[in-house]
């Protein structure tokens, strides 16, 4: 009995290769949240109630400089992760939900298997 092919037994990761552009993109998606900062800043603020944080909200929670923190903060909106809005003093950040999304389906596995 021959052993079912790859096609057979699970569904593919994704429809069809990446082309150049859209790997370019979703690199520097990837570049930012690589960084352990930056990946718990960003789960901080799409968790953070009401769906945007205080930037006073995230500074306490690491052992890290003001300036280090706005620094990844800026990586983040660079990449188009986040975005944010000054308030008075303070600038408040939101997550961007297209931007993580496409990273989320960059890993999702189809539920159907693509066409042959």
């Amino acid at each position: 009995m021959a052993a079912p092919s790859a096609t057979q037994c699970c569904a593919p990761i994704a429809r069809e290769p990446l082309g150049e552009a859209d790997a370019a993109e979703l690199a520097t998606l990837l570049k930012a949240v690589a960084d352990p900062v930056r990946l718990r800043l960003l789960s901080m603020i799409g968790s953070h109630p009401g769906g945007e944080a205080c930037v006073c909200d995230l500074t306490g929670t690491f052992d890290l400089t003001a300036p280090t923190i706005s620094h990844h903060l800026k990586v983040l909106r660079t990449a188009g992760l986040i975005d944010c809005e000054r308030r008075g003093t303070w600038v408040y950040y939101w997550v961007v939900p297209a931007a993580v999304a496409r990273l989320g389906a960059l890993f999702t596995p189809l539920a159907q298997p693509a066409d042959v």
